[in-house]
């Protein structure tokens, strides 16, 4: 049972959407999965965008897909190996949750990069097409921490605390997959928007880096169940440190584009 007391919601949920040939399809996987396809058919509906052929964006993107979720389960292995150590086959329980958003992210960056090197695609070009539909990929995957009763954060009574049943008995915390989901649903809308009128090279691209790290940054403040390293939260880290560089390139680039805008 999940309940929104502030917002007068409660929903009773199982982990399990469906069962097919007798394995048990949960509602994680399928929202991942959703957020895939949806992403992939704005992508499409997008086609052609910097002269890149929808083709290669395609293809491009479920190679990157396939390693971002072996990224995704050995970034999330990795911070928290003592467990895995124990249990090792329950490294390749990935239904039952457990992806880190930022390992995926990773893999995929390495992948697109060496893909576009080979078909001389410009880098910035492809992850200023992409960008967006990653954003909404995101959005409707954090749904999958919703049905597995994860990713939550602190206690809390705002108005949409969300009120379950911890190992601790029932708490009312905070809903961060739910603050995540209209965050990156909220980048995706913007970004759409500005990639129209696109000023230079690797502006969509380096917004989402920028204002993704800083939203995560204080969503990981609140999570109860990050990824740690000691006393460190590891992905807090590195939303600060990519929140630094992405916001000094989109300065540096937005100074050359007033620059050379006044010099004609």
């Amino acid at each position: 049972m999940i309940k929104f007391p502030g917002l007068g919601l409660c929903f009773n949920i199982n982990k399990t959407a469906f069962e097919l040939f007798n394995v048990k399809i949960h509602y994680y996987a399928c929202c991942i999965i959703m957020g895939v396809l949806i992403a992939i058919i704005l992508c499409f509906i997008s086609k052609e965008k910097f002269d890149i052929k929808f083709d290669f964006v395609f293809d491009t993107l479920i190679y990157a897909l396939i390693m971002g979720v072996i990224g995704a389960r050995i970034y999330y292995v990795i911070f928290n190996l003592d467990y895995y150590l124990k249990s090792p086959i329950n490294i390749f329980k990935i239904r039952d949750g457990g992806l880190a958003i930022y390992g995926g992210l990773i893999f995929g960056f390495f992948v697109v990069i060496k893909r576009c090197k080979k078909n001389n695609i410009k880098i910035l070009d492809f992850f200023d097409y992409t960008v967006p539909f990653i954003a909404i990929a995101q959005s409707i995957g954090r749904w999958g921490n919703f049905f597995n009763k994860e990713a939550y954060g602190t206690e809390t009574n705002n108005i949409f605390r969300m009120g379950i049943d911890t190992q601790y008995g029932y708490q009312e915390v905070h809903p961060t997959f739910l603050y995540e989901s209209i965050s990156t649903f909220l980048i995706f809308v913007l970004l759409k928007k500005l990639q129209k009128n696109r000023k230079f090279e690797g502006e969509i691209f380096y917004l989402y880096l920028f204002l993704y790290s800083g939203i995560r940054m204080m969503i990981e403040a609140l999570r109860i169940d990050s990824l740690m390293l000691k006393n460190i939260r590891i992905s807090q880290v590195l939303s600060i440190a990519i929140f630094v560089v992405s916001g000094i390139m989109l300065l540096k680039n937005f100074i050359k584009y007033i620059y050379k805008f006044l010099k004609e």
